[in-house]
C-alpha cells in the first residue's frame, strides 16, 4: 500500500474582476493585501495579479477579464479569509468606513455576523460581485464581543 499524497497548502485562488488596478487598490484597502511584485512580468503577458497577505503563502489570482453569469453552476462560491479574533473585531468595527458590497443590491448597508457556534463569519462581496468572507475559530473570544443579532453600527 503506498503512501497517502497529501498537498501542502492552496497556493491561489484566481478571480475575474472588471478592473485590475481599482480591484488591487479595493483588496489592499479592505483586506490589507500587498501585492507580489516579484511576479509583475504575469501582468504584461495577460496573466494575473498576485496579492497577499501572508508574503505568498497563500495568493490571490486577480485577472482582468469579464465575470462569467452568476446562474453558471463552475468556479469557486467564496473565498473566506481566517483572521484572529482581535482582527475579526476590528475589521467589524471599521465595516461602516469600508466599500463593501452585497451581491444583489450593490453597497452593503449592515454587515452582519454569523454564529457558527464554534466560529464567527460575516460575509460580503468585492465591487464586481465576487463572495468573500471573514472567519474566526477565536470563538470565545469574540462571543464576548458581538451581538449577532446586531448590525455593524451597533457594535
Amino acid at each position: 500500500m503506498s503512501e497517502t499524497y497529501r498537498v501542502g497548502g492552496i497556493d491561489h485562488v484566481e478571480m475575474v474582476v472588471s478592473d485590475r488596478e481599482a480591484a488591487i487598490d479595493w483588496y489592499r484597502t479592505v483586506l490589507g493585501l500587498e501585492t507580489r511584485d516579484e511576479f509583475d512580468a504575469w501582468i504584461e503577458t495577460g496573466g494575473p495579479v498576485l496579492c497577499s497577505s501572508d508574503g505568498g503563502a497563500t495568493n490571490l489570482a486577480l485577472f482582468e477579464g469579464e465575470r462569467r453569469a452568476d446562474d453558471d453552476p463552475t468556479g469557486f462560491r467564496r473565498v473566506a479569509f481566517r483572521v484572529d479574533a482581535e482582527d475579526f473585531l476590528a475589521f467589524v468595527e471599521r465595516a461602516d468606513e469600508l466599500p463593501l458590497y452585497d451581491p444583489d443590491a450593490g453597497e452593503l448597508d449592515d454587515l452582519e455576523i454569523v454564529d457558527h457556534e464554534r466560529s464567527y463569519s460575516t460575509y460580503f462581496c468585492d465591487p464586481d460581485g465576487n463572495r468573500l468572507e471573514i472567519t474566526t475559530y477565536d470563538y470565545d473570544a469574540v462571543s464576548d464581543h458581538v451581538d449577532p443579532t446586531a448590525d455593524a453600527a451597533a457594535r
